[in-house]
């Protein structure tokens, strides 16, 4: 059996799976950009912008964070459908991620009360 050895690239800061797609097409389909990034990996999900202030935007999110660094090196400026896209890792705002702060705290709590409950001493 022959293991499947990943190259040892170093994500850079901020790297994640999400990946920010702008500058595309208006007429741009999920199929397109599945066909386009699926290339890279395997896609968890690709959101479309449909609102005035979001549309020629795309999330596309990755299984693997290589996935998405490697979409990233390749895609980002790539001619599609008339035009250059820009492809960036996601970055939360501050207020997702005081959201997303909120809740590990709260599951944290959680855990403990239950550790506690249940008599379960921390390793």
């Amino acid at each position: 059996m022959s293991a499947i050895i990943r190259p040892a690239n170093k994500l850079p800061p901020g790297a994640n799976r999400i990946l920010f797609v702008k500058n595309l097409n208006y007429t741009i389909t999920g199929e397109d950009l599945y066909d386009l990034f699926g290339r890279y990996g395997t896609i968890r999900q690709i959101r479309l912008g449909n609102e005035q202030k979001t549309r020629g935007t795309a999330f596309v999110v990755y299984d693997d964070v290589m996935d998405a660094k490697n979409a990233l090196d390749h895609l980002n400026g790539f001619h599609l459908q008339e035009r250059y896209i820009v492809v960036l890792y996601h970055m939360p705002t501050r207020q997702e991620a005081a959201a997303q702060k909120a809740e590990l705290e709260r599951r944290e709590a959680e855990l403990e009360a239950l550790k506690k409950k249940h008599d379960i001493p921390d390793v």
